[in-house]
């Protein structure tokens, strides 16, 4: 059960992390392809992408939530996640009360994003001192390198987020922002596998094989 946990745990920080990464780091062109139109300012996108980069910074948080908490449910216990899932709608809301007057609606999502962050971050705790869950070495050293090949992958958007520049202005075409955001993403992509393969994170045949199984 433990290698399972950690398995599932690896993968889901695979593929939420760089999504994390990318989210934060390119907020502005995605809100602005999608939304900015009509009534839709630029005010808006600034505003919105803001809320957006900090509600990214919670989605491991999120992810790592539904990875420990069968932990409980197929030991029939109910009752711990609840009174976690409930400190975290306290944390949330006396966070967001504290933020709120600096930081407006961004302090709304941060509270949201570290009440997530801190029900993780209480689920596994009390799996590990149940001694139902510990971090394993493969675990330990693949993050490292995850979250390596995400900032490989970060520093990438942002500097191409940087050369595309006025693409994603106002006066440019509809299409051609549309097929600018998604070179983004492929590009995102392609770096982020090429880097996970190089630093170890996981090789591409491994990626393969894990895909293949899912089918």
């Amino acid at each position: 059960a433990n290698d399972l946990q950690n398995r599932a745990l690896e993968f889901s920080l695979f593929l939420t992390l760089p999504a994390a990464v990318a989210l934060m780091v390119m907020p502005g062109p995605v809100i602005h392809v999608l939304f900015e139109r009509g009534a839709f300012t630029p005010a808006d996108t600034a505003n919105t992408a803001a809320a957006l980069a900090v509600f990214a910074a919670g989605l491991p948080g999120f992810v790592m939530i539904k990875i420990f908490s069968p932990g409980f449910f197929a030991r029939e216990d109910t009752a711990t996640p609840m009174r976690f899932a409930a400190a975290g709608v306290a944390a949330n809301i006396a966070a967001s009360l504290a933020l709120f007057p600096f930081l407006s609606h961004v302090g709304i999502a941060l509270a949201t994003s570290l009440a997530g962050w801190l029900n993780a971050a209480l689920l596994a705790t009390a799996l590990h001192r149940r001694g139902h869950y510990s971090a394993d070495d493969r675990i330990k050293a693949r993050l490292a390198r995850i979250i390596g090949s995400s900032a490989v992958m970060g520093l990438a958007l942002w500097l191409m987020v940087g050369i595309a520049g006025n693409a994603f202005s106002a006066a440019s075409g509809l299409g051609l922002k549309l097929g600018l955001l998604a070179g983004l993403v492929i590009a995102g992509a392609a770096c982020y596998f090429l880097a996970a393969h190089l630093l170890g994170a996981m090789r591409l045949e491994e990626l393969s094989r894990i895909l293949r199984r899912r089918r």
